[in-house]
């Protein structure tokens, strides 16, 4: 307890004399702009899911093929969630001599939970409207396929199962229609209250259940790790992620690069703490060395720092996260001109992770320092030339670097994505350093050719061999994380929205069927419409894995057993599709006639399985088997809207099986009526409308673009304490020299302009490496994790490396400008 007290009083004391400045003000930016980023991250992650929800109707869906347990709504009710419920089965429905097999959707009170249910507009009011209700009781909705097989009117009467109903409003659009949407029949939606009416559920009858749940983020969550305790082989739990590709691609990569922005203010804060406690140090040999000769042993000083540094943790990281709070608030009201949706409040975690990243950081690099501190020895209360021991220098830099490798692989959240950051970060400083000390060697060599500021600037460098390359490193990592956050990450953010273009598809064609294509060709020709491409399609379930059969109840995990349930869609193609990446394996050769089967698999879909390459798939199709070998595993862009497929096989293979085909293209808002003259042309096709899907993903580009805008202001404050930190590290030096060469006669402005010299050299040194770095940085994470394509950007080197010039030297003269008004006498006492 004395060793507490003693620490808060040395803190206090510090604090009133200004040695604590920078160390305190990295800390709070390092944790208020790391808190800020996960605050941010943790309420966007929370919208954009609850956005990309309004495509599934709900938050959560239940499915099952029996009737779900009443347990379930009823849990969801009880945590104060919304529930409704949809009960889906085919049947046939009449008009007259008219019939026509239906996809019959019942509905309760509340549907859709997310989203909104489009219906067609009436004589008075032609433009097309909200649902605010089901249908009534007695009343049916149908869609445009069903109004152009049977030639409808509303008030027609149609006859389901024992029950007629009036067809009383046209649909145009659902919510949940664009998931999961291999459905080829007409659909019609009716009030689960008639259903007992029509007789339609009895046993066998091939019926899907859904329970809609939605609700806040957290208690979603929680009611979904509830949910799969209890569900059933015969059931699975689906949210967007898992039911779209598309959106859940889109929300990997936004999280991805908010994590990435994340990691940057890490590396800043890291570089700031570690120059401002090398300083720290510095400023407290004299003060262990008197405890030291008053008896003081090396227990007890360790003891003394570790509670004051835990102290100073405590309050930078209360600090921090009340900036925090209050700069995500600013920045939340500043994104909410993008959504609709009001944004969730964060949890409680990102505050948690705050104070212990401020903690591991400080006592990562701290703790070394802290050590060496307390082998002061006594006899330098006589002797000032007695330095800081270094027996702890090395082991320092590697607990310190071990320390913000551990801390990027938790902030990343992705392994990968803080493996490539961390090996990034570490070979730069591993590089960084070698380059420096060449550099430093050959400019010392120029200082013959120099003469006045640059000869002394260069000396400076070369006195401080050691410090001026700590110090150009920690400044070229600053840059460098400065330059990844704005132009590479710009870069990358551009490519992004490359793979998604304003043009991008928006409509599928999906039961094209082989004798339509020409039609379907002279369609598109007679209302001035590109020709999109078409792809075959072959519907197959899984069903052997290397010749053992397989059920869904063989795996655990929900996702693999739902793949194994459904049917899959089996296409064939001679070349790679330009937007899919090989990851594993080689591509077949077609010039070379291929004897055995072999097929490419998505790499995702591959691993969800837990198959690999060589192992052999069966699949069921139309009754036969059809078996081939895994050659090649690919990664596809889903959030590009193209046509792909998890199956590809080489063509020839599949030519004996039963096949239509399928097609993806973009239709202007204002030509969508010829989709509806498609439909009467082709009322098999199904015309599938994911503009909303599109118009999803492209606001989620933007939301995060300017979330990256916001951060950046952050971390530019975090730079320049960067900048500070690092002038700040040789202040009492430059105090001293200064003092010295003014006694033997030199003046201010001959002081100035070496001192000029020296943060230009030193600024030029961190925008190379800065410049360097950025750019193998932004092309490894670009093509290796974000799998976006990066390409070289010169302007890269041209503002990096003047920027780390003309910052360094701004700050550096600002920093040292009080050094030059000190007078010399009374820094030559303090010496003496």
């Amino acid at each position: 307890m004395r060793y507490l007290k003693l620490s808060i009083l040395m803190l206090r004391r510090d604090w009133r004399a200004g040695e604590l400045y920078v160390l305190m003000l990295a800390l709070i930016i390092a944790v208020s702009g790391m808190t800020t980023v996960a605050f941010f991250a943790d309420r966007v992650d929370k919208t954009l899911s609850q956005e990309s929800n309004q495509l599934l109707g709900a938050d959560l869906l239940i499915i099952s093929s029996r009737p779900l347990s009443g347990r379930y709504a009823e849990e969801a009710q009880r945590r104060g969630l919304k529930t409704a419920s949809i009960t889906q089965f085919p049947s046939m429905v009449s008009n007259g001599d008219a019939n026509q097999l239906v996809q019959v959707k019942a509905v309760t009170e509340g549907y859709p939970l997310r989203g909104k249910l489009y219906l067609a507009g009436t004589s008075d009011n032609p433009e097309n409207r909200v649902a605010t209700r089901i249908p009534e009781q007695g009343t049916l909705w149908i869609d445009e396929k069903l109004l152009a097989y049977m030639d409808l009117r509303r008030g027609d009467q149609l006859e389901i199962g024992a029950t007629q109903l009036t067809a009383a409003a046209l649909i145009m659009r659902e919510p949940d229609h664009s998931v999961g949407f291999i459905q080829m029949a007409p659909r019609v939606m009716i009030n689960a209250a008639d259903l007992s009416a029509t007789g339609l559920i009895q046993e066998g009858s091939r019926i899907t259940y859904q329970l809609l749940i939605a609700g806040e983020f957290s208690a979603v969550e929680a009611y979904r790790s509830w949910a799969e305790k209890q569900i059933k082989s015969v059931e699975r739990i689906e949210g967007i992620r898992d039911a779209r590709p598309e959106i859940k691609s889109a929300l990997e990569r936004a999280e991805k690069f908010l994590n990435l922005a994340a990691l940057i203010s890490v590396v800043l804060a890291a570089a700031a703490i570690a120059l401002a406690v090398r300083r720290f140090t510095q400023r407290h040999l004299d003060g262990c060395a008197i405890m030291r000769s008053m008896g003081a042993s090396q227990q007890g000083l360790f003891n003394l720092y570790l509670f004051y540094f835990i102290t100073m943790g405590v309050i930078a990281s209360l600090m921090g996260c009340l900036i925090a709070y209050a700069a995500q608030e600013i920045l939340t009201a500043w994104l909410s001109d993008l959504t609709d949706t009001e944004m969730p409040l964060p949890s409680h975690l990102p505050a948690v992770h705050g104070f212990l990243v401020c903690m591991v950081l400080l006592l990562g690099f701290a703790l070394p320092p802290i050590l060496n501190l307390r082998s002061v020895p006594a006899l330098r209360v006589l002797r000032r030339d007695i330095g800081l021991p270094n027996t702890h220098s090395v082991t320092g830099y590697l607990l310190g670097l071990s320390t913000l490798s551990l801390l990027f692989v938790w902030k990343a959240g992705d392994l990968k994505l803080g493996l490539f950051t961390i090996a990034g970060f570490a070979i730069a400083v591993a590089v960084f350093g070698l380059i420096g000390m060449l550099l430093v060697r050959i400019l010392s060599g120029l200082r013959g050719q120099t003469g006045g500021a640059w000869r002394y600037g260069l000396a400076n460098i070369r006195r401080r061999a050691i410090s001026s390359i700590i110090q150009a490193v920690s400044l070229g990592l600053g840059f460098m994380a400065l330059l990844v956050l704005t132009l590479v990450q710009d870069d990358l953010i551009k490519n992004w929205n490359t793979t998604l273009p304003p043009n991008a598809p928006n409509h599928f064609l999906v039961n094209i069927q082989p004798d339509q294509l020409t039609s379907l060709e002279n369609f598109f020709e007679q209302h001035t419409i590109d020709t999109p491409p078409v792809f075959p399609m072959v519907r197959g379930r899984l069903v052997e894995i290397n010749n053992n059969e397989i059920i869904p109840e063989d795996y655990s995990d929900p996702h693999a057993a739902n793949h194994v349930r459904r049917d899959f869609n089996l296409s064939w193609t001679a070349e790679l599709p330009y937007d899919n990446l090989l990851a594993q394996g080689n591509w077949w050769d077609t010039d070379q006639p291929l004897v055995e089967p072999v097929l490419s698999l998505e790499e995702g879909i591959a691993r969800t399985l837990q198959v690999k390459l060589g192992d052999q798939l069966t699949f069921d199709i139309a009754g036969s088997h059809f078996s081939a070998t895994i050659s090649n595993l690919r990664k596809v862009e889903w959030d590009s809207f193209r046509v792909n497929f998890f199956v590809v096989t080489p063509p020839g293979f599949l030519d004996d099986y039963p096949v239509n085909y399928i097609s993806s293209f973009y239709v202007p808002p204002e030509e969508a009526k010829t989709m509806h003259e498609l439909v009467k042309a082709f009322p098999n096709i199904l015309v599938i409308d994911v503009a909303a899907v599109v118009k999803q993903v492209q606001e989620m580009i933007q939301q995060v673009s300017r979330a990256i805008e916001f951060v950046f202001l952050f971390t530019l404050l975090a730079g320049f304490i960067v900048l500070y930190a690092a002038i700040a590290a040789t202040q009492d030096e430059r105090i001293y020299e200064a003092a010295i060469f003014r006694t033997l006669g030199a003046k201010r402005d001959q002081l100035t302009r070496a001192w000029a010299a020296e943060f230009v050299i030193l600024g030029g040194l961190a925008g190379i490496f800065a410049s360097a770095g950025a750019s193998l940085l932004g092309y490894a994470i670009g093509n290796h994790v974000l799998h976006l394509a990066y390409s070289f950007n010169p302007w890269i080197w041209v503002i990096g490396i003047a920027a780390s010039t003309a910052g360094v030297l701004v700050a550096g003269m600002i920093g040292t400008r009080s050094t030059l008004t000190t007078p010399p006498l009374l820094t030559l006492r303090k010496i003496g």
